[in-house]
């Protein structure tokens, strides 16, 4: 095929409902993309879910989906505890690899992801932050670096819904449940990506689930040179999602900053001294923008949107937050 008209062939690492729902057919409808192969450990599963999908090949094992010479990238949305090693498989098999956040268990584990990437350098390789591709963020950073806000000297975020089963992934601490690693994660994102420099030190608190032991509310303090974010994340909450940035100057508040729905338009509001400006965002896939932007680097052998430097030093946040609300003091990260 020649490459104007050339796509990115997906292989899709397990059924889980993200995929499903929101990854497999953002990459069936991108421009750059097309989903060849999904595999489940349990076959019955993957053909169920490649008959509702229209995907054309179905395997039993990840291992066979690796093997597969017509796969080209794969799609990792396995739960958190396997992000590493099935991602660090599908490099030794030579696959590019957009694997699901937060891409490990902890900084140390995603330090031997960067390792084992860096011995696969023609190989692509990130952490599917999906709300960094929607336009609403690029907006919203372009707004902040114009200096339209003045002086950024604080962001504050919240992300919550409730979900009290026992059996849901996200309720299981030994596969890196919680609502840090699940939801927070974003906050500490996008402190990061609109400061553009990593915070000096951190302080948590954590409130976590009696019968589960993950984290069921945790709130954090991100200290940065030249200002502070604020955050709460929570599992057993009332579901909310919002950030406002604060400047000497202005202020800008995102609606629905993460889960951007694909079906209808979003918006934001920027205020400032002549008033408040209603930012509308024509309707759009965030999921479908962030499979195309990797595919992109994948045919033009170009650096990827978000390099994976970005996920160690974001997990390095997370484990300064969880270490703060144990020993109760603020954690250095400078």
């Amino acid at each position: 095929m020649d490459k104007i008209n050339r796509k990115v062939r997906w292989g899709i690492l397990s059924t889980a409902r993200i995929g499903t729902q929101k990854v497999i057919p953002a990459l069936q409808a991108s421009a750059l993309g097309e989903v060849v192969a999904i595999a489940s450990r349990d076959y019955l599963k993957a053909q169920a879910a490649a008959r509702e999908l229209s995907i054309p090949v179905v395997h039993g094992s990840y291992e066979d989906l690796l093997n597969d010479p017509s796969v080209e990238a794969i799609y990792n949305p396995l739960p958190n505890h396997l992000h590493v090693e099935w991602s660090i498989r599908a490099l030794q098999a030579g696959k590019h690899v957009l694997c699901e956040k937060p891409i490990a268990l902890n900084a140390a584990e995603a330090a031997t992801l960067v390792e084992a990437a860096g011995r696969h350098p023609g190989l692509k390789i990130m952490e599917a932050f999906m709300y960094r591709h929607h336009p609403q963020w690029r907006r919203t950073l372009e707004i902040v670096d114009s200096g339209a806000l003045g002086e950024i000297n604080t962001i504050q975020s919240f992300f919550s819904y409730f979900n009290d089963d026992p059996a849901n992934i996200r309720n299981q601490a030994d596969t890196g449940g919680g609502a840090l690693m699940d939801i927070g994660c974003y906050n500490i994102s996008l402190s990061r990506f609109l400061f553009g420099v990593e915070p000096l030190r951190v302080l948590g608190h954590v409130e976590r689930d009696p019968a589960f032991g993950t984290d069921r509310l945790t709130s954090g303090m991100l200290e940065f040179e030249r200002g502070t974010s604020s955050f709460t994340c929570a599992t057993q909450l009332a579901p909310w999602q919002r950030v406002n940035v604060f400047g000497s100057q202005g202020r800008v508040e995102i609606e629905i900053p993460f889960n951007a729905p694909p079906d209808r338009g979003c918006r934001i509001w920027h205020q400032h001294a002549g008033g408040t400006e209603e930012i509308v965002f024509e309707t759009c896939d965030q999921y479908r923008l962030q499979g195309d932007a990797f595919a992109q680097a994948i045919l033009d052998d170009t650096p990827v949107p978000t390099p994976l430097s970005d996920a160690l030093a974001n997990m390095k946040v997370i484990d300064a937050v969880v270490r703060s609300a144990e020993e109760g003091r603020w954690m250095d990260l400078s």
